[in-house]
């Protein structure tokens, strides 16, 4: 478990993904918007839905069911953009995630943390940062620079190695 990525938070925005509870530090996020029309961006990996139109910035939109190998979001009434801020090669890039819906911002003391179960050496946790527990249902505390790896975000990459950001870039 990564112990700074833990104690620097006290506060979560939490969402679902199916019937799981998810959290992810506040300071990360930017801002939730409501479903917006996401434009398809060809030979892109099934993850990558495409991306939008944020304020005449290019937001790429990941579905981020399909990065923790659940079946593809489908669009509702609650189905939300999170706009969050990771970081890829020690550079802080902004990107759209979807989710099923977004709950509420939680105060959540690093006391009703816990480290993420281990599951073997043959499963990957590491993008888990830990287990929290609020309103007796566990939430699954994400580490986002882990789920979103490096290598594949490369394929979303500029040729100049610049993230996909500017409108003028497609």
């Amino acid at each position: 478990m990564n112990e700074n990525i833990i104690t620097k938070n006290d506060q979560y925005l939490t969402f679902r993904l199916g019937n799981e509870d998810f959290a992810l530090g506040i300071s990360r996020v930017r801002e939730v918007m409501d479903y917006a029309n996401i434009t398809k961006v060809p030979r892109m990996p099934e993850f990558l839905r495409g991306v939008i139109n944020l304020r005449g910035n290019v937001m790429p939109v990941i579905d981020l069911r399909l990065k923790l190998g659940m079946s593809a979001t489908e669009k509702t009434v609650d189905t939300c953009i999170v706009i969050m801020e990771i970081m890829i090669d020690g550079e802080s890039v902004e990107m759209g995630v979807l989710t099923d819906s977004v709950q509420e911002v939680i105060d959540l003391d690093s006391s009703m943390i816990k480290p993420p179960p281990r599951f073997g050496t043959k499963l990957d946790t590491e993008f888990i940062c830990g287990m929290g527990k609020h309103n007796d249902n566990f939430l699954i505390i994400l580490n986002i620079d882990k789920v979103l790896a490096s290598d594949e975000l490369a394929l979303i990459q500029n040729k100049d190695g610049s993230l996909i950001q500017n409108a003028e870039n497609l």
